[in-house]
């Protein structure tokens, strides 16, 4: 297979990772609608998504009994998922993907303190146009203070944190197979929301799982069915495309969120959206372009 042709399957199959994940508000808010919590949704899906992983690599959980940090990737990556697919089912979906985006600030911080990656007045300069962005997002009309309005706007802000931190320690994690990697991640999703989602119940912020029926059966199997191809395909095209060129087309995501929640009512665009959404895009894709000298820059992981 020539270069260009592998490039371009490359760079298809990140756009299929961007656009599962860009319309991956649907499902569970169709899955919602037939009763079933976005918590206990994360976790059917994941359990689902770690099974067909397993059975095709029995021994992917291994690593797991000897290195702590995967734990901590579970963790992390856990509520990741937990957060943005809560936030994405219950708030105005650009608004929490925007806020999302805010990740590559984070992982400034996390890297200077996890991987000793001092900041460079270039990141610096980076984290300080997201943040502009976020203020403007948040601040609204009604409030006097730029502050985060709902448990959308929260379970958000939590989620690119908490994806930041992924990435980060996917990176310090490099040298362990991907299969390992991806069973923490769909361990921690499954975990984790079981976990939260038993709490909200005892808090009345979860509604207990509905009875079983095809129906929504069948989209929870292929929303994780669709998630394996979404790992699969960035695994696929981080390895064959430059980093910088993957993290650009990964922004992409922001598109398909943007215009399917617009057309299917599930958003609304403000002013303020757009004007701060575009400064923290625009951090967003400073940092996944190449700096002089290196030419290559960590990719990320998808969620």
């Amino acid at each position: 297979m020539s270069i260009a042709r592998s490039r371009q399957r490359a760079a298809l199959a990140l756009l299929l990772n961007a656009f599962v994940w860009g319309c991956s508000w649907y499902p569970f808010r169709h899955l919602e609608e037939q009763g079933l919590h976005p918590l206990w949704a994360t976790c059917l899906i994941y359990v689902l998504c770690l099974g067909l992983l397993l059975t095709w690599r029995p021994g992917a959980w291994r690593p797991l009994l000897s290195s702590p940090w995967l734990w901590l990737l579970m963790a992390a990556s856990g509520l990741t998922s937990v957060s943005f697919n809560w936030a994405v089912t219950i708030g105005d979906v650009v608004r929490v993907v925007l806020l999302f985006y805010l990740m590559p600030a984070w992982s400034v911080l996390l890297a200077w303190l996890l991987l000793r990656e001092r900041p460079t007045q270039a990141a610096l300069l980076r984290l300080g146009l997201a943040l502009a962005g976020v203020v403007i997002v948040l601040k609204s009309p009604q409030s006097d203070w730029p502050l985060p309005v709902g448990l959308p706007d929260w379970l958000a802000l939590a989620g690119g944190f908490s994806f930041a931190l992924t990435n980060v320690l996917l990176r310090r994690l490099r040298a362990l197979p991907e299969t390992s990697r991806m069973t923490a991640i769909f361990g921690g999703g499954a975990s984790l929301a079981a976990v939260v989602a038993l709490l909200g119940q005892s808090h009345g912020l979860a509604a207990p799982p509905c009875a079983p029926a095809l129906g929504w059966l069948v989209v929870a199997l292929l929303t994780g069915l669709a998630f394996l191809a979404a790992s699969a395909g960035l695994q696929y095209g981080a390895a064959h495309l430059p980093a910088a060129a993957a993290s650009l087309i990964l922004l992409t995501e922001v598109m398909f969120a943007s215009v399917s929640s617009v057309l299917l009512g599930a958003a609304e665009l403000q002013e303020r959206t757009l004007v701060g959404g575009g400064l923290i895009l625009l951090a967003a894709a400073w940092a996944a372009w190449p700096e002089r000298g290196t030419g290559t820059r960590d990719s990320g992981t998808g969620h």
